[in-house]
């Protein structure tokens, strides 16, 4: 049962790096939400309201707290265990879409966070936008990806069907896509259902009319493009990527059981990013007009969603802490102990770890040139820090790879 908490003033309700499931309302009083800003590592404050949840995103996604909180004077709390905070949730359609729009909101001011650590300044509008990242896919000889591109742009702009560059950009992405040449990502792996007891729902007769079917390469959603659906994805693998001074840049890769394009939903703004689809995909496509009738009517899924909100948030966050390390090698090291962190081992005392990672996954990860990448990666190569295979890489001690972050990050503060 939630109960009432009373704390003194100066108290540590609890502190950044804490583990804990308990989610909290301030009740009576006054507290400071305290966190360390990831790209200057200056500390940020933020004073919490009364009625005002806090510690949802740790609680309900089992990550260390991310701030301290420090009572200002007396204060009573409402402490709860994260699955009485569910079953609240639930139950609440007010608080199922306040708390989604809240968690929606931070997801995208970190990728806007992102985007400003990645040096792009470019502000497009959204005819600019969707060509540049036609572009970027042309450069990268993504055919499929980019002749999906040009004819959404062409959708929306017919009146540019005579643009020299997007004809030329349309017209060889489309001859090589017709001789069967998309120049995607291979896929090898065969995706697993990540959250298969949460998806059964949606294998209903009703849902079949609902279901689309992309191929390798093919663009489901364009960033920059107005968002009128969003996507559950049933079988395959999904590629996020955003146009970062003309380049499609890796944002994450999505798994059976995980939604996109819900946050121009729900906030009603330009897509943040382009999906393209790994292999062979299948998924629900729901319009924005039943959006929130589907979300409050399913309890079950609107808790789903929220979690996945909160998994993207700390993901993409964990992701910032690599791109703001100006080293190069520290970045490659962070990225080692970022997949680390993504697959905890039962035991400390073997350090050795395997990963399957490919180069071209550092790049992603890293945000560093192709050429930096290689030459990084052959100096861990030389001094025995690393094995390098096809698809998998050997880290033999990965308390290495944290001495070096440690190490090159603390003497640039």
């Amino acid at each position: 049962m939630p109960k009432a908490i009373s704390y003194t003033k100066g108290s540590i309700i609890y502190f950044e790096g804490d583990i804990a499931d308990r989610v909290f309302i301030l009740q009576k009083g006054h507290a400071n939400l305290t966190t360390t800003d990831v790209e200057t590592r200056l500390q940020t404050s933020e004073q919490i309201k009364q009625g005002e949840f806090f510690g949802v995103k740790s609680a309900i996604g089992h990550f260390p707290r991310e701030e301290t909180v420090m009572t200002l004077d007396d204060v009573v709390c409402i402490s709860m265990t994260a699955q009485e905070f569910e079953v609240m949730f639930s139950n609440n359609k007010p608080l199922i879409m306040k708390m989604l729009r809240v968690f929606s909101n931070q997801l995208r001011l970190i990728h806007k966070k992102t985007e400003s650590v990645m040096n792009n300044t470019e502000k497009f509008n959204q005819m600019d936008g969707l060509f540049s990242v036609a572009k970027a896919f042309y450069n990268d000889e993504k055919w499929q990806s980019c002749e999906d591109v040009c004819k959404t742009y062409l959708k929306l702009y017919p009146t540019e069907a005579n643009n020299k560059e997007l004809k030329e950009m349309l017209l060889k992405s489309s001859a090589y896509v017709k001789k069967g040449i998309s120049s995607a990502d291979a896929v090898e792996e065969t995706a697993s259902t990540t959250e298969g007891t949460s998806i059964k729902m949606f294998e209903l007769p009703a849902f079949k009319r609902f279901q689309k079917t992309y191929e390798n390469g093919q663009v489901i959603i364009t960033e920059f493009e107005r968002g009128e659906t969003f996507y559950l994805i049933q079988n395959g693998t999904v590629q996020l990527t955003k146009c970062i001074n003309d380049s499609n840049k890796n944002l994450d890769i999505l798994k059976p059981g995980e939604f996109f394009g819900e946050m121009a939903i729900l906030d009603n703004t330009p897509r943040s990013a382009t999906c393209v689809a790994r292999g062979h995909v299948e998924c629900l496509e729901f319009n924005k007009a039943n959006f929130e009738m589907l979300i409050t009517g399913n309890p079950q899924l609107a808790l789903l969603l929220l979690k996945i909100f909160c998994k993207r948030i700390y993901d993409q966050k964990r992701r910032l802490r690599i791109l703001v390390i100006s080293d190069p090698q520290a970045r490659i090291a962070d990225v080692f102990c970022m997949y680390d962190e993504m697959n905890p081992q039962s035991s400390n005392a073997d350090r050795r770890r395997k990963f399957v990672i490919t180069e071209q996954d550092v790049i992603h990860w890293s945000g560093l040139q192709q050429n930096t990448v290689k030459d990084e990666l052959k100096r861990f190569v030389v001094s025995r820090k690393i094995e390098m295979f096809e698809n998998y890489m050997i880290i033999n001690n990965i308390a290495d790879m944290r001495r070096i972050v440690e190490s090159r990050t603390e003497s640039k503060r």
